[in-house]
């Protein structure tokens, strides 16, 4: 993911907040920090080139609206805690009238065009691309990671629109060779219909891009449920699409109560897909619910990627895509390395060097430039991190690095790194969704892919090695969706996404990612044969 620059941002207020724990004791540190990054929410609020960006309320038909009942939810700065704004806390109602908005916007949606879809989506493209220092800096204040690596987010959400612009005008069908010659048989592709789109807070763009820009493309219209942590990435994006002359009710967004408009989006009949990255468990739960009216269903589920690092590779390369694949937003993504499983040979040589790295990483407030490393999402997340550290110390694994809460307070940890990981540590077995790294041994190329693929997750995986022919066996002998080799950062719009196993269902980005919202219809024409 690229790192775009910063223009537009003064720094005057957040050039000092990341703050050298040998400076100040750990209170007084946290006071001074959390003034100073009340002052930079502030100011960063304040410096919005269009402050129209900054949405409360939830879109349905082309209107933005509150709840009905005039419920609100806070959303917060992880940073900080404190409140940027208040959103509506929508239901059912309000997610009966976004599906009802939703399906009346298809019947005229669906009827334009590849090429008037096509230009649309470009033009949204255009205008997440002009907006992108303005949509960084509210992914850092609502979901806490770096400015750079947020605006990064913005490029790299705004390029999934790009790509489904031109691929709507590739949507292509068949013409089968007929077994009678007075018939003619034709395969066509359809828009499946309206789609519930269920999306994470830990990228607030760009899984809804992904996900909006297919079924757009194809001539579906959209219900859009985020995370009720970070609703105001998604409704600035939304905004910028009604900018861009997508139709009312084409796009809708409503958020609150989470089961409620879940609830709401299974049972209804004029829903025909659901789209939805989350947890495995949340995953199993919309696909049942999906089975009462058998709607198509993809599934983005949790990971537990290892990363296997061999005697022969670069350990140079293998430090640099492993931190890339552990630590990008803290590592709190689906597909960051859970295991870091490396040949005995080069684990004393690795380790070092890895721990190395990691002490390199700056800790802090995301609109400070140097910082890499912002907080977790909440306090639940910091304390699932520190319940695995305990399991994982008490059955002999070895704090290299880090291993506790950040100095600055609230929801900021250490980036850490932990040897002597074996596979009966729930660490090596669930996804810890934050900055550990744990340290695995293995001796035999077999028995890394046995370790690698002991688990019901299979979204990615990462190998290092020189040896071309052990990355084809092993790259083929993994049981994961996406392996990158030699590299920690793996995913583009233009390459299919998703898992197998319990990691998901279907494919996102890509000419694949298509498939997931058109629907196959054959046409048997006959009587063909004599003059008109």
């Amino acid at each position: 993911m690229a790192h775009i620059g910063f223009s537009g941002f003064s720094f005057r207020t957040s050039q000092h907040l990341l703050i050298r724990s040998s400076s100040l004791s750990s209170s007084s540190q946290s006071h001074q920090f959390l003034r100073q990054m009340s002052m930079a929410t502030q100011s960063a609020v304040s410096t919005l080139s269009d402050p129209g960006l900054l949405r409360s309320q939830g879109l349905i038909g082309g209107k933005w609206v509150q709840a009905y009942d005039g419920k609100t939810i806070q959303v917060n700065n992880p940073a900080t805690g404190e409140v940027i704004t208040n959103v509506p806390c929508m239901g059912r109602k309000e997610t009966t009238d976004a599906i009802l908005s939703a399906s009346e916007a298809f019947k005229t949606w669906s009827k334009l065009t590849a090429n008037e879809r096509s230009k649309c989506l470009r033009k949204w493209y255009d205008l997440l691309i002009a907006h992108k220092e303005d949509l960084g800096k509210l992914i850092t204040l609502e979901q806490g990671k770096p400015l750079k690596e947020a605006i990064g987010e913005v490029t790299y959400g705004a390029n999934f629109i790009e790509f489904y612009a031109e691929e709507a005008k590739r949507i292509y069908g068949d013409i089968i060779p007929a077994t009678l010659t007075d018939r003619r048989l034709f395969v066509l592709k359809q828009p499946v219909g309206v789609v519930g789109a269920i999306t994470p807070w830990n990228f607030p763009l760009a899984m809804i891009t992904r996900k909006v820009g297919p079924a757009l493309a194809c001539g579906c219209t959209v219900v859009i449920k985020p995370s009720e942590l970070t609703p105001l990435t998604a409704l600035a994006a939304a905004e910028l699409s009604i900018q861009a002359g997508i139709p009312p009710g084409a796009v809708n967004v409503v958020m609150g109560n989470a089961s409620e408009i879940g609830d709401t989006l299974l049972e209804s009949s004029q829903v025909r897909k659901i789209t939805f990255t989350g947890s495995t468990a949340v995953g199993k739960k919309l696909m049942a619910g999906a089975a009462q009216t058998v709607k198509k269903v993809s599934l983005e589920l949790g990971g537990n990627a290892p990363c296997i690092v061999f005697d022969d590779a670069d350990i140079d390369v293998a430090v640099k895509g492993s931190l890339a694949a552990k630590f990008r937003n803290s590592g709190q993504t689906c597909v960051c390395a859970n295991r870091i499983i490396v040949q005995e040979g080069i684990y004393e040589k690795f380790a070092d060097a890895f721990v190395s790295a990691v002490k390199k990483l700056e800790v802090g407030y995301g609109f400070t430039e140097s910082v890499s490393q912002g907080p977790l999402i909440n306090d639940a997340a910091v304390q699932k991190v520190e319940s695995f550290l305990q399991d994982a110390t008490s059955k002999g694994a070895k704090v290299l690095l880090g291993g506790k809460r950040h100095s600055l307070g609230m929801t900021f940890y250490e980036p850490t790194v932990l040897g002597e990981v074996n596979n009966e540590m729930l660490i090596a077995s669930q996804e810890v969704f934050g900055p550990v790294a744990p340290l695995l041994r293995f001796k035999t190329e077999e028995e890394a892919i046995h370790i690698a693929n002991d688990t019901n997750a299979g979204l990615a995986a990462y190998v290092f090695t020189t040896n071309v022919q052990r990355s084809w066996r092993v790259s083929e002998a993994l049981e994961y969706g996406i392996v990158g080799v030699n590299e920690g950062i793996i995913s583009t719009e233009v390459a299919p996404f998703g898992g197998v196993k319990q990691s998901g269902l279907g494919r996102e980005g890509s000419k694949y990612g298509m498939d997931e919202y058109l629907e196959v219809k054959y046409v048997c024409m006959g009587n063909m044969g004599g003059n008109a």
